[in-house]
């Protein structure tokens, strides 16, 4: 008898020891996950049933922050849900920074191959074996010393990473001075600091996402610019704008081509742009260094193409099946962009990450500021495709 029951005992360890990591709900922390020399923690959320080559997002916190105060202000674990993917939480502890920020200035911890930028690496190792994550589909963000700490990432493992977002951040190698005051490199300078960081690395760089509030008197604004300074450099485009998209709330977005992006929020300090509210584009909850805006992460998941992951619910209306027997008038006037800047200036709208033109509901495919369509104006609010018409 005793021996049956301790076979069944055996039995139901097992079962514990062998249940896939993608079964579990909540913040958890992970005990092991390498070498760690960086002496971080982890933690991660993994939606449940998330199957395997999904995305992975690493989230940063900032100075005086944790883990589980990032989850559960920042709405990452919404869009996690929404668009199918992983989240991985580092934590940084006092024993290694005093006020709990990530090193973000110490050269032991932001060199490829050592301290905590190592730490952070394996903990994508560690996503990519265990949550079955896409290992081309590897993006990180973080606020304040987690976004100078994602400058970090995105400069030392940009075979890696494919995308990175710094809000309220600093250039990588820069040091602490960056945080008070501008600084007077040129672009090319601010590149070669990121070209240091693996200098045998000769693909294509992350695509790059500069979130900073106007009025943030912690990191200087001028931090924001010369991010946009650095990247765009080592991602072989220009510094100047190739466009802008009006986004709520007076957020303005100027466009690198598709390499950079740079969101200017109007009138908060050092945070987090959050948006409290249950559409698709709200998320996060304030708080200490979570400030009332905008969501970010939401904005965040645009840019970098995440949407999509889960299930897409139909138009609320029927698009026409039928063309038009004869052709339009050329007076209609005919509009091309980006799906994002289409859905921006009124002409078409979003649901759940996918877009549909105002009117006549056609389906033009994923929000995202890199997929471009023609829109012609039939009648007032009414559009219809027109790839190739105009």
């Amino acid at each position: 008898m005793h021996r049956r029951l301790w076979i069944l005992v055996a039995f139901l360890a097992a079962l514990v020891v062998v249940t896939p990591a993608h079964a579990a709900t909540g913040l958890t922390q992970v005990g092991s996950f390498g070498s760690n020399p960086g002496a971080l923690r982890m933690y991660s959320y993994v939606p449940a049933g998330l199957p395997s080559g999904r995305p992975v997002v690493v989230a940063l916190h900032g100075c005086g922050q944790s883990a589980s105060d990032y989850y559960g202000h920042s709405g990452w674990p919404k869009y996690a849900d929404l668009d199918q993917a992983a989240l991985v939480f580092p934590e940084q502890t006092s024993s290694n920074n005093p006020l709990s920020c990530f090193n973000w200035y110490v050269n032991g911890d932001i060199t490829r191959g050592a301290g905590e930028a190592l730490s952070i690496k394996q903990m994508v190792d560690y996503a990519v074996a265990n949550y079955g994550s896409d290992p081309h589909k590897v993006y990180v963000t973080g606020l304040s010393a987690g976004g100078a700490m994602t400058a970090v990432m995105l400069a030392t493992y940009p075979d890696v990473f494919a995308g990175g977002a710094v809000v309220a951040g600093l250039p990588y190698n820069c040091g602490t001075i960056c945080q008070y005051q501008a600084q007077t490199k040129t672009p090319a300078q601010w590149g070669d600091l990121v070209r240091a960081a693996d200098p045998g690395f000769s693909g294509p760089r992350p695509r790059v996402a500069i979130w900073y509030g106007t009025s943030d008197t912690t990191v200087v604004p001028a931090n924001a610019t010369e991010l946009r300074d650095q990247f765009t450099n080592v991602a072989g485009v220009s510094p100047t704008a190739t466009g802008s998209v009006a986004l709520p709330g007076g957020t303005t977005e100027d466009l690198y081509g598709t390499s950079v992006a740079l969101f200017k929020v109007p009138g908060i300090g050092h945070g987090t742009p959050v948006d409290p509210g249950s559409s698709v584009s709200q998320c996060g909850t304030t708080g200490t260094y979570y400030l009332a805006s905008i969501c970010s992460s939401y904005y965040i998941t645009q840019f970098w193409g995440l949407t999509g992951g889960g299930s897409t619910p139909p138009p609320t209306t029927t698009p026409p099946t039928t063309p038009p027997t004869t052709p339009p008038p050329t007076s209609q006037p005919c509009f091309t962009a980006s799906n994002y800047a289409q859905v921006a200036a009124g002409r078409a709208h979003q649901t759940a990450g996918q877009t549909y033109a105002n009117g006549s509901n056609q389906a033009m495919g994923l929000w995202n500021t890199f997929t471009t369509h023609t829109l012609r104006q039939t009648n007032p609010n009414y559009y219809v495709l027109a790839d190739g018409q105009c």
